[in-house]
Formats: structure tokens, sequence, C-alpha cells
């Protein structure tokens, strides 16, 4: 009886597994399971139909990533990281610096990183020459349709941290009413405009309550901490001139790449099994 019991156990395990791992569509002969969809429904909160057509753009995806041999290494993962850093006016370590403050995990921002310099390698491919390059006046458009994106606060009240000693100023972000004596205390109100554009993107992403990562200046530490931002100014457009430009390709590369896709749905052989 228990042995019997054993074999119909293993036989329903088996079943349950065949049917978790079932195909329920192949691609080009990739397969997409039925487990797949459920996953993606269930983590993404969407509906089956939509569910399959993202899983079906994934697999032609990475299918045109093998046919054009596309890798991503550090080299080129670092190289964009440069471009995005210049784009804001700011050095590299700086950059690091704030995104580490968004990132607690950098090693996200590196993997939705290798993600996005992938679909730039395999734009390039596929377009070569195609995708038109964005002229002054298309981001100048761009910069007036979207204003609400390039503004900055007017005054920020802020409290200076500064020392010879980097250990001595960690030791002051980390308590600051425990003050060691080589760190200096000064608060000061700052008009962002008359601040480097390093300095403002400093400042506009760091949060009210909370320190700027550790900078150097005159050869001394620096890190300020965030008492209160008031007022909004926009930016002038040939501060963020970089940044628009960034943004009306990554745009015009989306879109390529979604028509592209549905293009290659119509002649792709997808077969539905169950």
């Amino acid at each position: 009886m228990y042995k019997l019991f054993l074999i119909l156990l293993i036989s329903v395990n088996i079943s349950f597994a065949g049917l978790i791992n079932g195909i329920a569509i192949t691609v080009n002969d990739d397969p997409i399971t039925l487990y797949d969809i459920d996953q993606k429904m269930l983590t993404e909160n969407m509906d089956k139909n939509k569910a399959v057509s993202s899983l079906i753009d994934n697999v032609l995806y990475d299918q045109l990533l093998q046919k054009y041999n596309i890798n991503v290494d550090i080299f080129d993962i670092n190289d964009y990281i440069e471009k995005l850093a210049s784009s804001n006016n700011m050095d590299v370590f700086t950059f690091k610096s704030i995104v580490k403050q968004k990132y607690p995990d950098y090693s996200i921002f590196e993997k939705e990183t290798k993600s996005i310099v992938t679909r730039q390698k395999l734009i390039k491919k596929l377009v070569q020459g195609q995708l038109k390059i964005a002229t002054n006046e298309d981001m100048l458009l761009h910069y007036e349709t979207n204003k609400n994106n390039y503004t900055t606060v007017k005054t920020v009240s802020i409290v200076q941290y500064i020392t010879n000693k980097r250990s001595s100023l960690l030791s002051a972000i980390k308590s600051p009413l425990l003050l060691p004596q080589d760190v200096q205390r000064n608060p000061l109100t700052l008009q962002i405009k008359d601040l480097d554009p390093q300095m403002q993107y400093l400042l506009n992403n760091t949060k009210e309550n909370s320190f700027t990562p550790i900078f150097t200046s005159n050869k001394m530490y620096n890190a300020l901490f965030v008492i209160k931002k008031e007022g909004i100014d926009t930016l002038d457009f040939e501060i963020v001139k970089n940044k628009i430009f960034n943004e009306v390709m990554s745009l015009r590369e989306k879109k390529y790449l979604k028509d592209f896709f549905e293009k290659q749905k119509l002649t792709a052989d997808i077969k539905i099994i169950r």
C-alpha cells in the first residue's frame, strides 16, 4: 500500500512538473513555457495577452543579440557611465557617489546600465545610419515641451562639514552631534543658480535631512547636510543640452526598436502549442 502511494505521489509530481515546464509557445523554435507566462503576469502585474507579447519580444530580442554577436563588458559599461556623468556636467567619481545614494546595491545600477548599452549596441547594428540624429531644434522642442523635468530649487539651507581628515568627516556624518575637534561646521544658505553645474546636481539629488557624498575642495574633505530646499527655477537650455540630446535619441531608439519588433513578429515562426 505504501509503495502504491509512493508511486502515485511520484507520478503526480512528474505530471505537475510537466505542466509547469510545459511549452506554451515557440518562437523560431525557441520555447516559452506556461511557467514563464505565469511568472510574467505575476511579477509585472499584466494580463495574459500582454505577458505573452512581452515574452515573444524578449525571445526575438535575445535571438537578435545572438545573430549579431552583441556582447557588453565592463569597459562598455564604464564608458557609458563616463558619458552619462559628462552629460550631467559631473566627474565620474561624484556621479557614482550620487548613484550609490539611490542604489544601495550598486550592482543593480550596473545591471540596468548593461541592459541600456546592450540595446544601444543592437540598435547601432540594426539602424546603420537610418536613425535621425537630434538637431538643436529637436532638442529645443523637447526642452520646451518638458520644462518641468529641467528644474532646480532656488535656495538650499545646508550645514557644511569640512576637515583635512576623511576619517574625521566619516565620524561626523555618523554622529553629527559628536563633532571631532578637527571638523568645522558652517551653516549656509546657497543660491543654486550661483553654483557650478556639478554642485547644482549634487544638491538637487540629495534629499532634505541627508548628507551629500563626501567630496574634495581646496584639498579639504567636504560633506553638506541638506536642511531645507525652497523655490523652483528652470535650468537654462545650455546647461541641460547634453542630457536632452541623450533623452531624445533614447526615445527614438526605443520607438525604432518597438517598430522593428512589430515587423519581426509578422515574419517570425510563432507556434501556439497550448
